[in-house]
């Protein structure tokens, strides 16, 4: 009699334990974040910076605006709508006015899907040919510019609104263009929680910290009349490296801003890493929203081993990198081989040296 009801309690006891573990997965894959109760962090074996735990996604796998909601930045962190730390990784266009069939429900889809994509980039040219403030459809490009947001938006991807200035060197050049861009975008994607603003690519050329600092300060209040509370992404000086300069001096009186840092690993090495390792050290959130693999004229030679380095770096550090470049352009930093037509549904025959590499890195995230 005592076996049988020591055996009985036995099962219920097994049973109880097994009702537990089942909720507990039922949790988790519900999108209920188990990371509050310490558990989550010893489950997800990929701890990142010196500060907690950073996911590329906040609690339940991949970040995404269906479960990690709007993003906001605390301390040098970017975070969900929970309060976890969010790491984003994926892919830009290359200039929208010149590869503009790569804007692609399709084409979003499979990274997201297949390569683990967590963002898009959408980058628009403002001063070289056919760019926004040179001679371009200004209608045309803004309808790339939507039409990437919405397909974004469909693939539950972030996407960050590129204003990109490159050989008009200081952001002030086209103040009052970007201006009325930014209201007229900003108004018309207010209640998105996906997409992100990024006000000026790699201010260059002799460009000071002040004088981006000044622009931004101009631009900013624009976009937060429509959007208080969307992650802004400031540029940096010297084509968005010195980063220290911001965190010497950083915007003041608004939440959300991050810090642009790009990097092409043949020619970007220990000492651009450990400027990012400082800045972040000091409380300067940065977003790499700009790499390749090559070297920094976007046609070298490739460094896996720098790039690795590289990765690894801003994975320990929680930061968020988005690579250059979705295009067939014959150059080393395009994932496509250059005879390569498709523009979506992407094979591994299909990829450059820079694709195969991003894809691995991608997926290893997802």
């Amino acid at each position: 009699m005592r076996k049988r009801i020591y055996s009985a309690a036995k099962a219920a006891f097994l049973a109880g334990i097994m009702i537990l573990f089942v909720s507990a997965v039922s949790m988790r894959y519900a999108g209920t974040s188990v990371y509050a109760t310490g558990l989550g962090t010893a489950l997800a074996g990929t701890g990142q910076g010196d500060s907690g735990t950073v996911q590329a996604g906040s609690g339940t796998g991949l970040a995404a605006p269906s479960t990690t909601g709007a993003l906001r930045v605390e301390g040098a962190k970017l975070v969900g709508s929970d309060g976890q730390p969010v790491q984003l990784r994926g892919i830009s266009t290359h200039g929208i006015a010149w590869f503009p069939d790569y804007i692609n429900e399709a084409a979003f889809k499979q990274f997201r899907t297949e390569w683990g994509a967590n963002v898009i980039r959408i980058a628009m040219y403002t001063a070289e040919y056919g760019g926004y403030c040179s001679g371009g459809d200004k209608t045309q490009l803004k309808n790339l510019v939507r039409d990437g947001v919405r397909y974004a938006t469909a693939q539950d991807l972030y996407v960050i609104v590129d204003w990109h200035i490159l050989s008009d060197g200081d952001p002030n050049t086209h103040k009052e263009d970007a201006k009325a861009f930014f209201s007229e975008i900003s108004k018309e994607f207010a209640k998105n929680d996906n997409v992100l603003y990024e006000i000026c690519n790699e201010p260059n050329g002799g460009t000071t910290w002040q004088q981006i600092k000044s622009y931004a300060n101009e631009i900013i209040p624009v976009i937060r009349e429509n959007d208080k509370d969307a992650v802004i992404i400031v540029g940096t000086p010297n084509w968005s490296q010195y980063v220290d300069q911001a965190a010497a001096d950083p915007i003041t009186g608004y939440d959300n801003i991050m810090y642009a840092l790009h990097f092409y690993a043949a020619t970007h090495k220990d000492d651009l890493r450990a400027k990012m390792e400082k800045a972040i050290g000091k409380g300067l959130p940065i977003f790499v929203t700009e790499y390749g693999i090559c070297d920094a004229s976007g046609s070298g030679g490739i460094d896996e081993a720098s790039a690795d380095q590289w990765v690894r770096t801003m994975d320990r550090y929680g930061v968020s990198y988005v690579a250059w470049n979705l295009s067939n352009k014959a150059e080393t930093s395009a994932i496509l081989q250059s005879g390569c037509t498709k523009k979506s549904g992407f094979t591994d025959s299909d990829l450059s040296a820079s694709g195969q590499w991003l894809r691995k890195v991608l997926k290893s995230g997802s």
